[in-house]
């Protein structure tokens, strides 16, 4: 394919690891496609999500706070493609929005970023862990209630330069991110699946596109990752079923083994005290199913008061 009408512009947020994801998707389009590199255009969008950083995400909006600006611009034509971290991703997409492609995944764990601390049970009793998200919240109060869990937003950088400078004792960030900084080194530990489990869509680069855009939809499926694609799709039926957002403390890991899409699933109280998990798994064909049957086997055994306590399966 060429570009010999408009280049192809890509949207996408302006920090550090946004561009990095941003690059990395005309990088990839460029060397599937023998574009000459001039072709594809990066767009750098403000969103709300980088505005505002004095509380959750959970309280201003939802996970959409890092996307809905980026998706106006695809909407109104004035990009091609839309880049997101997957996880920031709202659970259900504009209707005239899709997601076109997937980079391959990153690795899924959560880091510990710590002062002095090299893993999580050698932190002090009650020290300060920063965090926005509240799956890691709860993990966290799970894993050791006496943590304290203040609220700590903004980039990889900043939330590095926090810990350093002693405003928190610790915080956790996505090992995927330091890697693709360069900044895995950083990392105290990084923390085992079985107790810390990853947002849905953690480590996956994901590209929007409108529906109707058959230009971008056959430029940007040749560089379509089958593994993640599949991950993701399971990861976000997940979701759907359970109505899930940044508003609820969910986990969910897809991965291929042996040729099969094994998923896991779990929803927590925010204080990390009671959880229901399942496990699926079949085709990679399949995966939406997957996501989907783990996700309705959750809303039969959990009781009605915790699903309506955290606002989901219309509970």
């Amino acid at each position: 394919m060429t570009t010999r009408t408009a280049p192809v512009v890509i949207g996408t947020r302006g920090s550090q690891l946004a561009l990095w994801q941003a690059n990395a998707v005309r990088d990839a389009l460029v060397a599937a496609h023998g574009l000459p590199p001039e072709s594809v255009e990066i767009a750098v969008i403000k969103t709300s999500g980088d505005l505002i950083k004095d509380r959750p995400l959970s309280e201003a909006g939802g996970k959409g706070l890092f996307t809905k600006e980026i998706e106006a611009a695809l909407l109104s034509e004035n990009v091609s493609i839309a880049v997101h971290s997957a996880k920031d991703m709202e659970t259900f997409l504009p209707k005239r929005l899709v997601v076109g492609a997937v980079l391959p995944r990153e690795d899924v764990r959560d880091a510990l970023i710590a002062r002095e601390a090299r893993s999580l049970d050698a932190l002090p009793q009650g020290a300060r862990v920063g965090t926005a998200s509240l799956r890691r919240a709860a993990l966290l109060r799970r894993a050791r209630p006496d943590l304290q869990t203040p609220l700590l937003r903004g980039n990889v950088t900043t939330r590095l330069r926090r810990v350093e400078a002693g405003d928190f004792d610790a915080t956790l960030l996505a090992a995927a991110g330091l890697n693709r900084l360069g900044l895995a080194g950083r990392a105290a530990a990084l923390l085992p699946l079985d107790a810390f489990p990853p947002a849905c869509g953690q480590g996956i680069v994901a590209m929007e596109c409108r529906v109707d855009d058959a230009r971008a939809r056959d430029l940007l499926a040749a560089i379509d990752d089958d593994a993640a694609a599949a991950a993701l799709t399971c990861e976000r039926a997940f979701l759907a079923a359970l109505d899930g957002s940044c508003k609820t403390p969910i986990a969910g890991n897809a991965r291929i083994e042996s040729g099969r899409l094994v998923f896991d699933g779990i929803v927590l109280a925010e204080d990390g005290a009671e959880s229901y998990a399942a496990t699926s798994a079949g085709e990679p064909a399949d995966a939406e199913a997957i996501g989907r049957a783990a996700g309705k086997e959750i809303l039969a055994r959990a009781p009605a008061a915790f699903l309506k306590r955290l606002g989901i399966g219309g509970g």
